[in-house]
């Protein structure tokens, strides 16, 4: 069996029966982890086990570090992205370096664990006006905002992991929160293109794998959400930026999605704007109606995109990484650089 174009979330610590049929269902390609879904990185790395022991699918979760870091207890708690932008301001060079620190622990302890991937980086531009972007973002300046995401980058990669670059084309001009209503941005596509679009043209360059696209309306370019835009997805992402990697929706379950119809209708716009596969989080009636209602032939393209997103292979095991001299020496730089806080309830 294939891997299909949805991925969803599974209930707790173990797979239940639930569970065991929503990811047999032929459509599924792939799994998000939440908080919920860890007590301990041997509880998590039985738990992404035993989903490849179902199916060989993507194991994928949002852990960028500060707000939303999904597993807490037993990983290092990696500073918003934020933290690494102030550093940048008196000296970049030691910014860009932790930047790769940051990545190689992140990626190391995930893969260590058996998830694939991070939803990261975040390349949003931080306007001071998106409460849900704030310090998750990591500069104001677009220059600044490439420069460390190619370093966190190269560290992802050096810890085996592939990155997910969002929210294309900029969440942080708008001050609506995606996850509770419908943001408009109201900026003429020049605006966007001088300044947004910069870290994602430049990120593509580094060799960025995958894209979410916001779940934002941008109504002088399409009056649909970048994420249910053919224009957004296909003209400018693909064509334009010469973006050949895979595009993964962010959550459907989401506010900012709704704009599309029903659950099934959401999926299929997304699908045929060009997203390669589809995230549905946190509503198992949802997951159940769209695994019921969804018709979608996948293309070859998005298979092999997305089989790319695959965690390199023969990664350390978590239990090992403390014997690791490059691994202690990371960690013990990234210790220092800031605090975590409490995390976001979404994608």
């Amino acid at each position: 069996m294939g891997l299909g174009p949805v991925m969803l979330d599974v209930l707790g610590t173990q797979l239940t029966d639930e569970d065991k049929v929503r990811l047999l269902h032929p459509l599924v390609g792939g799994v998000i982890l939440f908080a919920r879904n860890y007590e301990s990185t041997t509880q998590l790395s039985a738990l992404t086990a035993a989903i490849r022991e179902l199916r060989p699918l993507l194991i994928a979760v949002d852990h960028e570090g500060g707000r939303v870091q999904r597993f807490r207890e037993g990983f290092t708690r990696i500073p918003a992205m934020r933290e690494l932008g102030k550093i940048w301001d008196a000296h970049p060079q030691r910014a860009r370096h932790l930047a790769h620190q940051a990545g190689f622990v992140m990626a190391a302890e995930l893969r260590g664990c058996g998830v694939d991937f991070s939803f990261t980086p975040v390349l949003d531009v931080d306007y001071g006006q998106s409460s849900v972007i704030g310090d998750r973002a990591f500069h104001s300046d677009p220059q600044a905002i490439a420069e460390l995401a190619h370093h966190l980058l190269l560290g992802l990669k050096q810890g085996g992991m592939h990155t997910v670059g969002k929210h294309f084309p900029g969440h942080g001009y708008v001050t609506a929160d995606s996850h509770l209503a419908i943001p408009v941005d109201e900026r003429e596509f020049v605006d966007i293109e001088l300044c947004d679009l910069v870290p994602f043209r430049q990120m593509i360059n580094f060799g960025l794998t995958a894209v979410m696209p916001a779940h934002v309306i941008y109504p002088k370019v399409d009056s649909r959400p970048a994420g249910f835009s053919p224009v957004w997805l296909q003209q400018i992402l693909r064509k334009q930026l010469g973006f050949e990697g895979c595009i993964f929706s962010d959550d459907l379950s989401m506010e900012g999605a709704t704009v599309a119809g029903g659950i099934v209708q959401r999926a299929s716009a997304a699908l045929n704007a060009g997203c390669d596969m589809v995230v549905v989080c946190n509503k198992p009636e949802s997951a159940d109606e769209l695994l019921r209602g969804l018709h979608w032939e996948m293309p070859v393209t998005s298979r092999a995109r997305i089989i790319h997103m695959r965690g390199l292979s023969h990664p350390v095991p978590m239990a090992k990484l403390h014997e690791q001299p490059a691994f202690l020496k990371a960690l013990q730089e990234v210790a220092g650089i800031g605090i975590s806080s409490p995390e976001l309830p979404l994608v």
